[in-house]
């Protein structure tokens, strides 16, 4: 069908096929038994059906939507074979995600108005926040634009240090001071520097902790103001990481997340190590936040945008 039109270049459309090998596989598994000597699609196909997606972690209000445009379907065709589920499914879960009317870029961009573009990188420790902002820095140097990384994540040691690694790595500049000094403090420097350079976009890190949400919400809303003296509409993005192997774990983080800051945009990384790949589809329905970039793979290259009819087609190809 139309909508499933080649966007991506054949190597990435095969990192990102490669990255959803093990949650397309368990879901096939999982639909081929729930169907097994059935012909057509009727209501305990469909009760099996739910327990399939989610049990897959799309979550129980997505799975609930999905399955009740696939009743309506039955309800005007009055007959559906088995057969025709996969193509039913990947049709109805599009459309489902083309109501968010995100996930439809084909590459990494920032608006060319606005510079220096800041985004704000929030997220739990070990969910990929720091090698996610490095691929994000690798990427939008690659294409040219001057970065700058921020390393406002005073908290651990380690995160400074592994930021560092991937200054070096990817080759741009790094403001940064010791463990324990004020983040926002570091976030102030990071977008004057950034002026200064005439940098095009920079990346703040920032502390991972979330046992406590008033102190974490007390510390991004300082964070974002101190930045505002000197870019007025700083930060100009809110990108939350979350874990995709965690499986409903993020959706958890992100209703923890949304709730002490004001998230504009999500990755969802580890795509390739889980089966857990359905929520995606959950998390873009639900948080109505559009999901912008999946990590599907460990290369610098393996963090992808997400783009919803690739991923779709990817997921039931």
């Amino acid at each position: 069908m139309s909508l499933f039109k080649k966007i991506f270049s054949k190597e990435k459309k095969e990192n990102l096929d490669k990255g959803l090998e093990k949650t397309k596989s368990s879901f096939f598994d999982k639909m081929s038994k729930a169907v097994a000597g059935k012909a057509k699609v009727d209501e305990e196909v469909l009760d099996d059906l739910e327990d399939v997606l989610v049990s897959s972690d799309v979550g129980v209000a997505t799975t609930v939507k999905i399955i009740n445009r696939i009743e309506e379907r039955v309800a005007r065709d009055k007959y559906l074979g088995t057969d025709e589920l996969n193509k039913i499914l990947r049709e109805e879960i599009a459309a489902l995600l083309s109501e968010t009317n995100t996930g439809e870029d084909a590459d990494i961009h920032v608006p060319e108005n606005t510079k220096p573009y800041v985004i704000m990188v929030v997220g739990v420790n070990g969910v990929g926040k720091t090698t996610t902002i490095g691929k994000l820095a690798h990427q939008f140097k690659s294409k040219g634009q001057k970065v700058v990384l921020g390393a406002a994540d005073t908290f651990r040691a380690a995160a400074i240090d592994q930021l560092q690694i991937w200054a070096d790595r990817t080759g741009v500049p790094i403001i940064k001071q010791k463990m324990g000094s004020d983040p926002a403090s570091v976030a102030f420097d990071t977008v004057q520097s950034a002026v200064k350079m005439n940098a095009d976009v920079v990346l703040i890190d920032t502390a991972g902790r979330l046992h406590n949400k008033v102190n974490l919400m007390k510390e991004l809303t300082k964070v974002k103001r101190v930045m505002q003296k000197t870019i007025p509409d700083a930060p100009h993005e809110v990108l939350l990481v979350l874990d995709g192997s965690t499986g409903q774990n993020a959706f958890e983080q992100a209703k923890q997340f949304t709730a002490a800051t004001e998230v504009t945009s999500l990755a969802v990384t580890k795509l390739d190590g889980t089966a857990k790949g359905g929520v995606v589809i959950g998390i873009s329905d639900q948080f109505k936040i559009p999901v912008k970039y999946i990590g599907v793979g460990e290369g610098i290259e393996d963090l992808q945008v997400f783009n919803k009819y690739e991923f779709v087609d990817s997921f039931f190809k």
